[in-house]
């Protein structure tokens, strides 16, 4: 009898084979003598579309909201239908006896899996393999600890009160706001507080008023103190700072008092994502989306790091003893960094970092003890692995010490400080590659010891309003607030960007006209960052076995309800603020301007009409006959065609398909069959049908 084993991508379960000895490969799964090893293709099953229940649903009208089904219902998802047909034949063997869970070990994955497991009518013992790292030595001791599938219920229930949380509130809603005022508008339970917190700090810099304040410096005889009284630096009128600059000005320094202070910084811990994302943006620029795809490849490609969606920072104890392998899978790339610790035999001397009280379902990002070839990482993840294992190797080096040095002057009962702070020890600074402090260190001076003051100066300045957020301050905003996961706040900024509900520019988050009005229409309670991390937090709490799912999804119920009765009586108005002086050649409606990945799209507003043409169309290979320029490719009435803008020749599909080469026909239809999330892509069906074989 073998073991069927589910793993979420091919690439994973072609390494699981590996290793499990599989050898005979089948379209759908690999063959071994103990094992058969199969994959989904991320999900394969969700969640019924309220269509699905009934076909009245497919056209969106605000009579039939809200939609809450009293039983949420499964469906295979059509796209990638016949991996799930593969992996439902494989289950009616009859030489498997049980089913090993191999995708993600995380809320997700869990999900992902178990929906397969419901679809399949799987009715034999499941168990579940839960590791931390690709590596090979990972995947073998992983099967010979596998958890009963059981362990993991609650996780699983978890998860699908998040899916259906999402489901309820974020369609109805959505569908509720869309259709009332006819554009498409999107919100949803983490999605809308994170919108709200940027839209308040736009708020905030809008109602901001500069105002101008004054600092006063002295050359006190070899050093610049600085004017100060109870901590503030700053004096906000001027003819005050006048007044102690005349008072100040060619008098005597006396030193009041000279401290001294020994401090020590202790050893950061190791990264979990969010603070990851954070660094890396900071850092690099790098989106929180970019991170995660790149840590991904990191993970499962070349199996250096650790499993990287996890919100931990620390370690479990019986790691201690891998770290010396550790060290050394990376010494190739970092010798001087790594020769201190191995010759202390790998000892950690961060012992802090040890904490199975504070490692949830996986430990911290840290190198794996797979060797790494530096040169065959790219440039971006060459800066990412930089990251990891810097982070790691300074729990191998000393605490960081320095010197604290502060000096007030008294003049003319004015006071002055200097402050300095020097480093005697970089410690763990040495691989993190930060510096701290000047290099030379100032004199400890005697209390009473007078120096003539020989210059003062004032400077005016002018208080700056808050800055807008980069992705890294909205990260940590999203995980003080507990929004979302350190799996999905990345894809939530993501949805923000694509919904044009937020612009991105040099770096920080813009709302756009249409967020700022979207805001303004959706409950207050929809918006509310505390809100919404009090039900991430129930979530948390139903996965560790203390929250109760019912009562969970009974509140989310009624809030869809609520939600959507206030839409539906609300009297606010919103004008959209895209619409274009052009209009719809189909049905006359003002068209509306978009962003999409391929540029710009003019689109009817009108969903039933669903009209849209590219605002710049895109040059196809086709060539023009007359001056042999590429010319445009269009959509019209009469379907596709082409344009050569210089001669105005225009060429119907239809009458040219039979003279476009193979190439150009794979090539057009590679360009044009990318899928719009918001309104699908007719142009792309429509040229597969022109280009079609009529043999």
């Amino acid at each position: 009898m073998k073991s069927l084993v589910l793993a979420e991508k091919p690439s994973v379960a072609r390494d699981l084979a590996r290793v499990l000895g599989c050898k005979q490969m089948h379209k759908s799964h690999i063959e071994g003598p103990r094992y058969v090893v199969t994959w989904a293709l991320g999900h394969l099953v969700e969640l019924k579309m309220p269509e699905d229940y009934d076909r009245r649903y497919k056209d969106w009208r605000m009579e039939d909201l809200p939609i809450i089904p009293n039983q949420m219902g499964l469906k295979i998802i059509r796209e990638t239908s016949r991996q799930f047909r593969a992996i439902d034949e494989l289950a009616k063997r009859r030489d498997l006896k049980e089913l090993i869970i191999a995708t993600d070990a995380g809320r997700e994955g869990e999900l992902v899996a178990r929906w397969i497991i419901e679809k399949i009518r799987w009715r034999k013992p499941v168990k579940r393999l839960w590791i931390s790292s690709q590596t090979d030595r990972a995947i073998r001791e992983g099967f010979q600890k596998l958890a009963p599938a059981e362990k993991y219920d609650r996780l699983y229930q978890s998860a699908v009160c998040r899916a259906q949380a999402d489901w309820l509130i974020g369609l109805n809603v959505t569908r509720a706001l869309t259709t009332k005022y006819n554009d498409p508008l999107s919100a949803g339970r983490v999605q809308t507080p994170t919108l709200a917190m940027i839209i308040e700090r736009e708020k905030e810099i809008q109602a901001f008023k500069p105002k101008a304040y004054w600092t006063i410096t002295a050359d006190v005889g070899p050093f610049s103190a600085v004017w100060e009284r109870r901590g503030e630096k700053r004096l906000f009128d001027k003819e005050e700072a006048e007044a102690i600059m005349a008072k100040a000005a060619g008098q005597t320094a006396v030193v009041r008092t000279a401290e001294r202070k020994e401090k020590t910084e202790s050893q950061p811990l190791p990264y979990d994502l969010t603070e990851l994302q954070r660094d890396a943006n900071r850092r690099f620029g790098f989106s929180a989306k970019k991170t995660l795809s790149t840590l991904q490849r990191l993970y499962e490609h070349y199996k250096l790091v650790t499993y990287p969606r996890t919100d931990s920072r620390y370690l479990t104890k019986d790691m201690a003893a891998t770290m010396s392998e550790r060290l050394k899978a990376v010494a190739a790339a970092y010798p001087d960094e790594v020769r201190p610790a191995l010759k202390r035999k790998g000892k950690v001397l961060a012992g802090k970092v040890f904490n199975d009280a504070k490692v949830t379902d996986h430990h911290a990002i840290i190198p794996t003890d797979e060797p790494v070839f530096i040169e065959d990482l790219s440039a971006d993840e060459r800066k990412l692995y930089d990251l990891i294992v810097r982070r790691f190797l300074a729990l191998f080096y000393p605490p960081c010490r320095y010197e604290h040095v502060q000096t007030v002057f008294e003049i003319s009962g004015e006071t002055f400080v200097v402050r300095e702070t020097v480093c005697t020890d970089p410690g763990f600074r040495l691989v993190t590659g930060k510096e701290e402090g000047d290099a030379r260190s100032l004199e400890t001076l005697e209390p009473g010891r007078t120096f003539r003051v020989k210059d003062l100066r004032i400077e005016q300045h002018w208080t700056e309003p808050p800055e807008r957020f980069s992705e890294a301050d909205l990260l940590q905003r999203m995980e003080k607030y507990g929004l979302g996961t350190p799996a999905t706040r990345a894809d939530i900024i993501e949805k923000l960007l694509q919904s044009q509900a937020i612009d991105r520019q040099n770096g920080r988050l813009y709302p756009t006209p249409k967020g700022k009005q979207l805001i303004e229409l959706v409950n207050d309670q929809l918006k509310s960052p505390e809100m919404t991390a009090r039900w991430e937090q129930e979530l948390e709490n139903i996965a560790r076995g203390k929250g109760n799912p019912g009562a969970f999804m009974k509140d989310i119920r009624k809030l869809t309800e609520r939600l959507v009765a206030e839409i539906k009586e609300s009297d606010q108005t919103y004008r959209a603020h895209n619409i274009t002086g052009s209009k719809c050649p189909e049905c006359g409606e003002f068209l509306r301007e978009i962003k999409t990945k391929d540029g710009r799209m003019l689109v009817c507003p009108d969903r039933s009409c669903g009209y849209r043409r590219r605002k710049d169309p895109k040059l196809s290979n086709r060539r023009c006959p007359q001056c042999h320029k590429r010319m445009e490719i269009h959509e019209g009435k009469a379907g596709l065609y082409f344009k050569c803008r210089m001669c105005n020749i225009v060429e119907k599909a239809e009458e040219i398909k039979k003279t476009v080469s193979k190439r150009e026909e794979r090539e057009l239809l590679k360009k044009y069959s990318k899928k719009d999330e918001a309104f699908g892509n007719p142009l792309a069906e429509a040229l597969k049908a022109a280009l079609k074989d009529q043999s």
